[in-house]
């Protein structure tokens, strides 16, 4: 049973697979170099051949010369006067090499005798000493190749003079076939091996790429089956190079789970945020009459309800961005003692409290000012939320050496209000959170701030720290990572106006 692709959607070609293509790669290389090896060496072997059967035949006219001149005849122990007697007690004292045939001449035509060697052809075969066409070649050179019934034939001569006789002509002669077969033979079986080699080395990559590349086909496996409604099928991995694919592929699943379920949750709270202050402004506009006062006030809560919607929506879309590469834009050399004293005038028009500044950074570092002054602005409106007028706040900059981002830029907001209990100090920096204060206390808010903050903490490569005790205060604090450039810190305290 067959089925057809969806309405709209192209039947997709079958992909070319990898193991095919490295095992046919692999095989290919393989069958080209020992196709080479297999050339080369049975060009070796037959060169070597010749250059045996030169200098087999150079080195026997080499020794009848030497003969010629040295040799005495064993019966009278004097020099040869004959020719036939020359040859004769030279050609005895000879065993021929294999495939060499050694021929002896008297005059012109006159044999004398001829001494074979193993792997020479028969005389049926072949007769050099009634082939005409070697004869006049002999005649006319002192060395040649001849093509025979059996097969290549190198070939020298050579003719000295005997005192008081004829002249006595060698013939040295040497037929190549046999160990060029042996050669061939050399070769066939070098060919026969390779052959066998090449086809388990096909097996052997087949298995082998199939081995390494079964992680991959695990994660495509994975990847169809996955969808936004299950991400949580995973790949067994093993302990090798290719398996680290499938070790990031499973790594990838997690970030995309979370991500999906952080999207969930942002979406419900989100929705759940939203909800309650559309049902405020919908009942108060139905419930609301002809009466100016009555009108005012619904304006009045209609509106504040409003305001509390648009600082939703706007930490909504700052966390939103949080994310993008450009959610933090940081500028180089930024004077931390002139950002300090312009948080410190902004912070101070939030509320009637006492504003202080205990300590002051001097130095320069490399900030998104921007961010830093929306979290600092942001942990200043949550520690005037927490307490009253009259209320000492207390902001402060240095730098210090911290054991985690060594060289550190920390900004801190302190407050004497009821403080953050230890058991909520993370959950505060979740989005849509609120802790509970020591007082009971509740306070408005959407519960987006110290998420953002956070935000703009990691995207320096910092964090934030949270202490202080419940009942006495607590201490927020930006750390934000700065080069070893940055200046020293001057301790300032004054209290501000």
């Amino acid at each position: 049973m067959t089925t057809e692709p969806a309405p709209g959607r192209a039947r997709r070609p079958r992909p070319r697979l990898a193991r095919d293509t490295i095992v046919g790669w692999m095989v290919l290389v393989l069958f080209v170099s020992l196709l080479s090896v297999v050339i080369v060496v049975r060009e070796s072997l037959h060169l070597s051949v010749t250059e045996r059967a030169n200098a087999d035949v150079a080195q026997e006219i080499e020794e009848f010369r030497t003969f010629t001149q040295e040799g005495v005849d064993p019966e009278t122990a004097k020099p040869f006067t004959s020719a036939e007697r020359l040859l004769q007690v030279y050609l005895s004292r000879q065993s021929p090499s294999n495939g060499e045939v050694i021929v002896g001449y008297v005059g012109k035509e006159g044999v004398v005798t001829i001494s074979h060697g193993p792997g020479t052809p028969s005389l049926q075969e072949y007769d050099l000493t009634r082939d005409t066409a070697l004869v006049r070649a002999a005649e006319r050179s002192t060395s040649g190749t001849s093509e025979t019934p059996a097969g290549e034939m190198r070939w020298a001569r050579t003719v000295v003079d005997v005192r008081g006789g004829d002249d006595a002509m060698l013939l040295v002669a040497v037929f190549t076939q046999g160990d060029r077969a042996e050669a061939d033979r050399i070769v066939q079986t070098l060919a026969l091996v390779s052959l066998v080699a090449l086809l388990l080395a096909g097996v052997v990559s087949w298995l082998v790429a199939g081995r390494l590349l079964h992680p991959v086909r695990l994660v495509q496996t994975a990847a169809e089956e996955i969808t936004e409604h299950d991400l949580t099928r995973r790949i067994d991995v093993g302990d090798d190079d290719v398996s680290g694919l499938a070790s990031t592929f499973n790594r990838m699943l997690d970030r995309l789970e979370e991500a999906f379920r952080a999207e969930q949750r942002f979406v419900d709270d989100a929705g759940h945020e939203l909800r309650t202050p559309i049902t405020v402004i919908r009942g108060h506009l139905e419930l609301m009459d002809d009466d100016p006062a009555s009108r005012e006030v619904t304006l009045r809560i209609v509106t504040q309800e409003l305001d509390r919607m648009g600082r939703i929506v706007t930490d909504l879309l700052a966390l939103a961005t949080s994310d993008r590469p450009d959610f933090i834009r940081p500028t180089d050399d930024v004077d931390v003692a002139l950002l300090t004293v312009s948080l410190e005038a902004k912070v101070s028009a939030l509320a009637s409290r006492r504003w202080q500044v205990s300590q002051i950074a001097e130095g320069t570092a490399r900030l998104d000012t921007q961010r830093i002054t929306q979290a600092v602005l942001q942990l200043a409106q949550n520690a005037v939320q927490h307490t009253a007028d009259g209320d000492a706040i207390t902001l402060s900059s240095q730098l210090v050496d911290d054991p985690e981002l060594g060289r550190a830029l920390t900004i801190s907001i302190e407050d004497t209000g009821p403080g953050v209990p230890e058991s909520d100090r993370e959950q505060i920096f979740q989005r849509f959170a609120h802790g509970e204060p020591p007082d009971g206390r509740r306070h408005s808010g959407a519960g987006l701030g110290l998420a953002i903050v956070r935000a703009i903490a990691q995207g320096h490569d910092g964090r934030v720290d949270v202490g202080g005790r419940p009942g006495v205060g607590a201490v927020f604090t930006l750390v934000i990572p700065v080069d070893e450039t940055t200046g020293r810190l001057e301790r300032d305290d004054q209290e501000a106006p």
